[in-house]
């Protein structure tokens, strides 16, 4: 499962489900003209370090991410 910002769609959270307990990977993803690829800034274990995360790499809090599909 994936979640983008509504915004621009660079900044993403991914989940995974790690030996039973869930994983929020925060990634922000480049521009093709700036030659593409991704930065992982960080993993989170609860929503609330995710939260956290968000707050200090971020300009986005958890209503703006929307469902990537």
């Amino acid at each position: 499962m994936e979640w983008r910002c509504g915004c621009c769609g660079r900044w993403r959270v991914s989940v995974e489900l790690v030996r039973g307990r869930h994983r929020y990977r925060l990634v922000h993803r480049y521009p093709a003209r700036f030659g593409g690829g991704k930065n992982v800034l960080g993993e989170a274990g609860t929503v609330a370090e995710l939260a956290e995360l968000l707050h200090r790499h971020t300009p986005l809090d958890l209503a703006d991410l929307r469902e990537a599909g």
